[in-house]
């Protein structure tokens, strides 16, 4: 099929390679002609295992191209919106100009062209955003679907591909049957691997994401709080999750304590789910995620905290060593990431600050340029008072305490993900502070 991608950020790019790399012809359209400049020549503008081969593959084959105009793809019969959906300044909502512009944009192409694709809604929007941009298209004669998106950074290509689950949220009657065989043809691998699809309203399709990521950042911020009460008590929250997460009604995933999640979606999305609740007078009903987002920022004050307490007056000077930058390992994506905020507060507070990370330094110097930088771990940890561990990337993860040890000025280590063994390190001499571990 002939499909647009509008919108080559990390939600975009990824689509538009996928969706050619299944057989279908793609133009993948961005406003920044740096961002289609690159892509267009094969080079991923963030980091994703497994997206430069796919992109490469995608271009080479012929089936995937970019541009900025987005005259040149009037022939489309099937517009995806994939633009960014970022906080507004200022407030918790969501911006939602880019979806409006690009639907905006979309209506006059189908003036222009006499021609009538459907437009398909993958950006997390606020609940009633379809309804509203439905009805601009409908009056061109395009009906539009609401198709969620479930990407992880760092597995995006394997969830475009083989997602768990397929949303589709159409209008009633004729034309979102019609609707939905075209996005079916879209999807067809999919399909025919048996990978659900499930067909609703505008409103709930819009709400599953929301509510998605609104339930991860519970349990996550839970665990986290039980984290606050061990403590406190002396307990140990790795204990205790992997006791709770033994009863299948609860499960195992997302119940790891530590300095807590960040990215570009979770924080954001809660933030906007609980400004959109109070838009429509339901306050009370989403009053937790307040305190969930204060639970996970808390964290991030504890490992700040942490390392006040390990090097006392000596902080001032001392050299701290931030093991990740990323906001999670797999990305090099710092929107909201605990490790660079733990890194800039220790900073302030004059710290002589070193930060490592296999994939996120060139965005951090771009964003942050007088924090300090190491490509290779063994020159960030060289000399180190404190070391941070923010990030769980495995290059960190199985780092050897007794050879670190030989690096270091002091061996101290805060575990700010809980993914190092206490007993283990302590024993080549480590002073090992954990979170919510005793």
């Amino acid at each position: 099929m002939r499909i647009s991608v509008i919108g080559c950020g990390y939600l975009g790019a990824v689509h538009a390679a996928c969706m050619a790399d299944l057989g279908h012809h793609v133009v993948g359209v961005d406003v920044d002609p740096g961002k289609i400049a690159a892509l267009a020549e094969g080079r991923a503008p963030f980091h994703e295992p497994g997206f430069p081969e796919l992109l490469a593959r995608a271009l080479d084959c012929g089936r995937l191209t970019f541009t900025t105009d987005i005259a040149r793809t009037a022939d489309a019969q099937v517009h995806f919106v994939c633009v960014g959906t970022p906080q507004l300044p200022g407030s918790d909502a969501a911006d939602m100009t880019y979806v409006d512009a690009s639907v905006t944009a979309l209506v006059e192409l189908n003036k222009a062209s006499g021609r009538t694709p459907i437009v398909v809604g993958k950006s997390t929007v606020p609940v009633g955003t379809a309804a509203r941009l439905a009805a601009q298209l409908e009056a061109v004669g395009s009906t539009l679907i609401w198709n969620p998106e479930f990407l992880r950074e760092g597995y995006a290509v394997n969830d475009t591909l083989s997602p768990d689950r397929i949303v589709y949220g159409l209008p009633q009657g004729p034309a979102g049957e019609a609707a939905r065989e075209v996005l079916d043809e879209v999807y067809a691998d999919q399909l025919r691997r048996k990978i659900p699809r499930l067909t609703t309203d505008y409103a709930t399709a819009e709400l599953v994401k929301v509510a998605a990521n609104s339930f991860l950042a519970t349990k996550i911020s839970f665990i986290n709080a039980m984290a606050e009460i061990c403590e406190l008590t002396g307990a140990d929250v790795t204990q205790l999750a992997g006791a709770i997460g033994m009863d299948d009604r609860i499960g195992k995933k997302f119940l790891q304590a530590g300095v807590g999640f960040g990215g570009g979606c979770l924080p954001k999305d809660i933030r906007a789910f609980t400004a959109r609740a109070d838009e429509l007078g339901a306050h009370d009903s989403v009053g937790f995620l307040r305190e969930v987002d204060k639970i996970n920022l808390r964290r991030r004050d504890r490992v700040v905290h942490l390392a006040q307490e390990a090097l006392g007056d000596r902080l001032p000077g001392a050299k701290v060593t931030i093991l990740g930058a990323a906001f999670k390992p797999h990305s090099d994506d710092l929107r909201d990431s605990p490790a660079v905020e733990v890194a800039t507060r220790l900073s302030a507070l004059g710290a002589d600050v070193v930060v490592t990370d296999p994939a996120a330094l060139p965005p951090l110097a771009r964003l942050h340029p007088t924090l300090k930088q190491a490509e290779q771990i063994d020159g960030a940890l060289k000399g180190a008072d404190l070391v941070v561990l923010v990030t769980e990337w495995r290059e960190f993860v199985i780092l050897d305490p007794v050879e670190t040890a030989t690096l270091v000025n002091a061996p101290v280590i805060i575990d700010g993900r809980n993914v190092l063994n206490p007993a283990k390190w302590r024993s080549a001499g480590w002073t090992y502070y954990g979170l919510g571990r005793p």
